[in-house]
C-alpha cells in the first residue's frame, strides 16, 4: 500500500512503500545532463502549450473497433469510464469518409481521406460527432482527430475539382504514394501523395482544419505522417488555428524542428524501439541508462515527446501486447507513465488487449471487463497529482539510480517537494533492491514499485 496524503493505492504488479531519505543512494546516482551536453543545448520551443496539457495524458480511439456498432455513439457511451480512468486527451483516427477507388480490404484505411469536410457515414453524423465532443468537454476532457495531410484517397473530391494539387510520375500522371528506397521501399497503392508547392493547396488545406475547430469545437489533430509535409506548412496552420482557440498538436515524426513552432509533442520512436527490444531479450537496463545518458535526439526545450507501448500501427502490424512484451508488459506500461513524456494508452490497453486488431475490417474489441483499468488509473492519476512526472519543463529532471544494473532500471524524478522514485525489474528472476532505510528487498519477477515523496 502506497499513501500519500489522502491517496492510497494498491499497486498489484509489484511492491512498494514510502522511500526514506535518500542519503548514501545519492551518492550512486547518474545525473543525466553531462558538460558536452551543456554545451550542445537546445533550442527553446516557441511553441505555447496549453495550460490544461501541462499534466495531461492522451488516449487513442479506434472509432471503428470501439464498439460492436463500430460508431460514435459507441464512443461515446464510454466517455465517463474514460474520464474515471483518468483520461485527458481523447485522440480520434480520421473521422473522415474512406475512399473505395483502390480500397484495402473491405471498409478500407483510416487514412485513405475521401472528404476532408466531412465525416465517415459507417460512423455516423456530423451532428453525432459534435455530441461526442461536448460530451467529452463536458466531462472535463479534450478531443483531437487525426488528419492526414501528406495524402489522399484515389477519389477525393480534390482530384477533379483541383489534379494540380497532386504529385505526378514520370509520365505526368497522379500515381501512388512512393515512400522510402531500396530494401526499405514502399507503395502505399490506395493513396496519392498532395504537392505543397501548390500555395492553393495550403490554403485549401488549412481552411479546412479550421473548419472543424471552429464547427465541432476540438482541440487540435494528430497529424499523420507530419515529416513528409513541410514545416513551414505546419507552422502556418498552427498559426492560423491558434486565431480561433488554444489547440494541442501532436505530430507523428520524431523530426526535432517540427516541435520548434509547430507542434506540441513528437513519438518517442526510438524509447519505444528500445523497451521492445528489450522485452525481447536484445538489451537490458543498461541500455535505458545509456538511452537517457546520450538521447539519439536533441529536441528543443519545452517539448513533449509521447512515450508509447502501442497504438494502432504497431498492434495491427507489430503485435499484441503479449506479443511485444510478454509477461513483463505493465513494467514498460509504468516506465511510459513515469518516464520524461506525456503517456499513451491505445484503445482496449485497459482490458489487456491480446489480438492484432485488423487494420481494414470490423475487429471490434474484446472488453473483459477492463481488468486493467485500476492498474492505469493508478498510474494516470500519478502523472496529475505529482509535478515531477508532469510534461516538459514543467516535470522534472530524470536522475538514474544504479546505471550498470542490468536487470533493474531504477531512476528518480524530482520537483520542487516532490519526489517520485521508480524500480522496475526488466528480467523473469528477482532481484534485488535498496528499499525503505537502504535496506535490501527483494523485487519480484517483472514488478515495479513506485514510491513518491
Amino acid at each position: 500500500m502506497l499513501t500519500i496524503g489522502d491517496r492510497s493505492w494498491r499497486f498489484p504488479g509489484g511492491r512498494h512503500g514510502i522511500a526514506g531519505g535518500l542519503g548514501a543512494a545519492l551518492a550512486l546516482l547518474l545525473i543525466l545532463g553531462t558538460a558536452a551536453a551543456q554545451e550542445a543545448a537546445p533550442a527553446v520551443s516557441t511553441v505555447h502549450h496549453a495550460d490544461w496539457a501541462v499534466k495531461a495524458d492522451i488516449y487513442e480511439v479506434n472509432v471503428r473497433q470501439y464498439s460492436k456498432q463500430g460508431t460514435f455513439a459507441g464512443v461515446d457511451r464510454q466517455l465517463p469510464r474514460l474520464k474515471k480512468m483518468g483520461v485527458d486527451i481523447l485522440w480520434l483516427m480520421p473521422i473522415n469518409p474512406i475512399g473505395k477507388v483502390n480500397r484495402k480490404g473491405t471498409l478500407g484505411s483510416y487514412y485513405a481521406v475521401a472528404d476532408y469536410m466531412a465525416v465517415n457515414p459507417e460512423f455516423g453524423t456530423l451532428d453525432d460527432f459534435k455530441h461526442l465532443v461536448n460530451h467529452a468537454h463536458a466531462l472535463g476532457m479534450k478531443v483531437i482527430i487525426d488528419w492526414v495531410a501528406n495524402h489522399t484517397a484515389w477519389d477525393n473530391v480534390w482530384v477533379t475539382q483541383h489534379p494540380e494539387w497532386y504529385l505526378k510520375g514520370a509520365d505526368g500522371k497522379i500515381e501512388a504514394v512512393h515512400i522510402g528506397s531500396g530494401a526499405d521501399a514502399q507503395v502505399w497503392s490506395d493513396v496519392i501523395g498532395l504537392d505543397y508547392s501548390q500555395p492553393a493547396l495550403r490554403t485549401a488545406m488549412i481552411d479546412a482544419m479550421t473548419w472543424w475547430v471552429r464547427e465541432t469545437g476540438i482541440d487540435g489533430y494528430r497529424c499523420d505522417f507530419a515529416t513528409n509535409v513541410p514545416t513551414d506548412f505546419w507552422v502556418a496552420a498552427r498559426t492560423a488555428l491558434e486565431q480561433i482557440k488554444p489547440v494541442f498538436m501532436l505530430a507523428e515524426s520524431d523530426k526535432p524542428e517540427l516541435v520548434q513552432q509547430a507542434f506540441d509533442m513528437t513519438y518517442d520512436w526510438d524509447l519505444y524501439h528500445l523497451m521492445v527490444k528489450i522485452a525481447h531479450g536484445q538489451g537490458d537496463a543498461r541500455d535505458l541508462a545509456v538511452f537517457f545518458h546520450n538521447p539519439p535526439k536533441v529536441y528543443p526545450k519545452g517539448a513533449y515527446q509521447m512515450v508509447f507501448t502501442s497504438d494502432h500501427d504497431e498492434n495491427s502490424w507489430n503485435g499484441s501486447d503479449e506479443e511485444l512484451y510478454g509477461k513483463g508488459f505493465k513494467v514498460y506500461a509504468v516506465l511510459a507513465a513515469t518516464l520524461p513524456g506525456m503517456p499513451l494508452v491505445y484503445s482496449g490497453q485497459e482490458s489487456g488487449l491480446d489480438k492484432r486488431l485488423q487494420f481494414f475490417e470490423r475487429d471490434p474489441i474484446d472488453w473483459d471487463h477492463y481488468k486493467l483499468a485500476g492498474f492505469y488509473h493508478r498510474l494516470l492519476s500519478l502523472k496529475h497529482h505529482d509535478p515531477a512526472l508532469w510534461n516538459g519543463s514543467d516535470g522534472g529532471d530524470l536522475t538514474i539510480l544504479d546505471p550498470d544494473n542490468k536487470e533493474v532500471f531504477a531512476f528518480v524524478r524530482h520537483k520542487g517537494n516532490n519526489t517520485v522514485t521508480v524500480d522496475v525489474n526488466l528480467s523473469g528472476a528477482p532481484q534485488a533492491v535498496k528499499g525503505k532505510g537502504l535496506k535490501t528487498e527483494t523485487l519480484a519477477p517483472y514488478a515495479y514499485r513506485i514510491t513518491v515523496q
